[in-house]
């Protein structure tokens, strides 16, 4: 049975995200560094969720799909961590309490299956962030 569980979420930055920013922000091993969730055991077995496939992880602020992954991190049931990169800034609150820089870590977000829907790359993400789904930019020629 698949259900949506919550969980606290971090972002910052992974030694993974660094090496692939060296390739640039729309190679292929940006993507697969920074389009991901790490999940604990424990919460992926909750929710349904096997490694590898896609959730779809949605904040009080947006909603974006990734793939989630068993994390190699120390992290505790209830704690979930996202690189930080387009896929991050989707879902992170532009309110900075007065501080100019967003709250990148400790807020909460759902969490659910979605293997039928595709993780989108950065460009594709960025231009729906910015345009909406039906009013994306006509393609360069």
């Amino acid at each position: 049975m698949t259900k949506k569980i919550t969980v606290n979420l971090i972002t910052c930055r992974t030694i993974q995200q660094g090496v692939a920013m060296e390739t640039g922000k729309t190679s292929q091993k940006y993507y697969d560094a920074v389009s991901i969730i790490h999940m604990h055991e424990d919460d992926m077995k909750k929710a349904g969720i096997m490694a590898n496939t896609n959730v779809r992880v949605t904040s009080k602020d947006g909603s974006i799909v990734v793939k989630a992954v068993r994390t190699r991190e120390d992290l505790v049931p209830g704690l979930a961590h996202i690189p930080m990169g387009p896929w991050a800034n989707a879902i992170v609150s532009a309110y900075t309490y007065s501080t100019g820089e967003p709250c990148f870590k400790g807020f909460d977000v759902e969490i659910e299956p979605a293997e039928n829907e595709k993780v989108m790359g950065a460009v594709e993400l960025v231009q729906t962030l910015c345009y909406g789904e039906e009013r994306k930019p006509p393609a360069r020629e």
